[in-house]
């Protein structure tokens, strides 16, 4: 990464994302074995399918290992304005990329919005039908989010090979697919050099969930090419601050247990009709069956005394 006449944060940032040391290459037969692995694992759960496909994204994840009868009952999605924020400023950050002159935040998010209402699928349906007052919500979430990323992330560059909304997805084919879609992803392997930067861009808090999704990314991406991304950050806009940490095979091994007990789980609650499990936890705050949920109530009360 090139230097370049920016602000404090952004040098911050720009800094936290560069390369610190030497070149990082991953042994050829450790990433041999975990894909493997992963082969053989994946294909002794998809006989127990039948018929049924299965799609694990990272919300499928952090679900079925959180509370198994908060998985199974969960609100149907619906778009709002509060939702749909994060597609409006990928698209916003995308039209950047190549936008001549020096644009707006406000020019990107209205052109952002523009042309998502024009595209054929669920997020544009909503934002034909939706009222004013929706729209001018959404103007203004994304418009925050995307002042803050252009005043404290540095000048996307070219040369960084920059992707927004990557997607990752392996195996090619078969009943049981990992998915994924990186916020930003900022450049290219060379040979077996890990070079890749992937970044998640995060508004509130640092949480634990961030960097296993981020973890889950960086797997599927090893598995589909064969050669890990280099690093990891979480980019909180609020705080203007990069978490990054360095990919490793611990990491990785570590990402793949989890994603296969937690396929093992969809397969058995979902397909198997086996009867979900409870755990409490911070879910309980929004979980449609909570108020019939003792083990629920529970919890609360003593998050309430608290």
């Amino acid at each position: 990464m090139t230097d370049l006449d920016v602000t404090p944060t952004q040098q911050r940032t720009l800094e936290a994302l560069r390369r610190q040391g030497a070149a990082l290459r991953f042994d050829a037969g450790e990433i041999a074995e975990l894909v493997a692995y992963a082969t053989s694992e994946v294909a002794a759960l998809s006989d127990r399918l039948d018929a049924h496909t299965l799609v694990v994204a990272k919300h499928d994840l952090s679900g079925i290992l959180g509370c198994e009868t908060h998985h199974v009952h969960r609100d149907p999605f619906d778009w709002s304005a509060r939702n749909a924020c994060g597609s409006v400023v990928h698209r916003a950050i995308q039209l950047q990329l190549n936008w001549r002159g020096d644009p707006l935040p406000v020019q990107l998010v209205d052109e952002a919005i523009d042309r998502l209402t024009a595209e054929d699928n669920s997020l544009a349906a909503w934002l034909n039908e939706c009222s004013p007052a929706d729209i001018a919500d959404l103007r203004g979430f994304a418009l925050d989010s995307v002042t803050r990323f252009m005043e404290s992330f540095p000048p996307l560059q070219p040369e960084w090979t920059p992707v927004v909304e990557a997607r990752v997805m392996w195996p090619a084919a078969g009943p049981i697919q990992f998915r994924g879609r990186v916020d930003l992803m900022l450049g290219r392997p060379s040979g077996t050099e890990s070079r890749k930067v992937f970044v998640d861009v995060k508004t509130g808090a640092r949480a634990t969930a961030h960097a296993l999704d981020l973890h889950y990314y960086a797997l599927i991406e090893t598995l589909s090419r064969l050669v890990p991304p280099r690093a990891l950050a979480s980019f909180y806009l609020d705080a203007a601050e990069a978490v990054v940490e360095d990919v490793t095979m611990p990491a990785l091994h570590a990402s793949l247990r989890r994603a296969l007990a937690a396929t093992e789980r969809l397969i058995e609650v979902d397909v198997e009709g086996r009867t979900p499990t409870k755990q409490p936890g911070w879910s309980c705050r929004w979980c449609p069956v909570a108020e019939g949920c003792q083990e629920g109530q529970a919890w609360l009360a003593k998050l309430d005394v608290s």
